[in-house]
């Protein structure tokens, strides 16, 4: 409700930002990443201090690499959580212009349930599957290095 109250106030439902902006901040992020950079050690920053780097370029060019495999786990598990969203939308939106494709599927499907076309329903599910799949395979690699290098110090 207050995420719903902060957004008609902003007189910003029905629109695509009303979906994406009560997600910017995660608790899930900040603890990953928090995990991530812990056991860095304090050297690293004040080496990049001695060649000149200031805070900017240090987070730039030391922080972030290090972080690379994190940062694609954490963006493939966010979006995949958040593409698979389907309340959130359907609260803030009223027009099919701005529902993303998962509602859109939700409707589709509960409006055909009458004949139950359901080859239709499950092309529709892969096509609505096929970018978060395509995702997954680009950034595999990163994906499981992350969890790999996890418990290691």
């Amino acid at each position: 409700m207050p995420n719903y109250i902060t957004m008609r106030r902003l007189n910003l439902i029905d629109t695509h930002l009303a979906m994406m902006l009560p997600y910017v901040a995660s608790a899930f992020g900040t603890f990953l990443l928090r995990q991530t950079f812990r056991p860095v050690p304090r050297e690293l920053e004040e080496a990049a201090a001695m060649d000149g780097c200031g805070p900017l370029r240090t987070l730039w060019h030391v922080f972030i690499p290090l972080a690379r495999p994190t940062l694609v786990a954490y963006g493939l598990v966010s979006v995949s959580y958040h593409w698979n969203n389907f309340f959130w939308p359907m609260v803030v939106t009223n027009t099919p212009d701005t529902r993303p494709l998962t509602v859109g599927l939700a409707l589709f499907a509960k409006a055909v349930e009458g004949g139950s076309d359901w080859a239709l329903v499950t092309a529709g599910t892969v096509i609505v599957i096929l970018p978060l799949l395509a995702l997954f395979l680009i950034f595999q690699r990163q994906f499981i290095s992350s969890f790999m290098h996890s418990g290691f110090k």
